[in-house]
């Protein structure tokens, strides 16, 4: 047999298998840490913050974060966002 070619059980034993999120908001806290490059000391409380609040709301700071923060650490902005208070709209 040639080097090219891999038996099937190296194939198995190889394989990495990737967990899809269980939660849409899982999948949104792994988007916000990438495009904010959220240090790995605070990504559980990205996670903590997008099962508590409405995704329309991270959405938004998130999107708030990417337009107003030119310089500096953007997830500290983010979470400035986040945290300060609601913004109601009026029917």
């Amino acid at each position: 047999m040639s080097d090219t070619f891999q038996s099937f059980s190296d194939i198995i034993k190889n394989k990495k298998t990737v967990k899809a999120p269980a939660y849409p908001w899982q999948d949104l806290a792994l988007r916000v840490i990438k495009e904010l490059s959220i240090p790995d000391f605070k990504r559980s409380a990205v996670f903590k913050v997008c099962k508590e609040k409405s995704g329309m709301q991270i959405e938004t700071a998130l999107n708030d974060t990417k337009e107003l923060c030119r310089d500096g650490a953007k997830w500290k902005y983010f979470f400035k966002i986040i945290d300060g208070p609601e913004k109601t709209e009026n029917k």
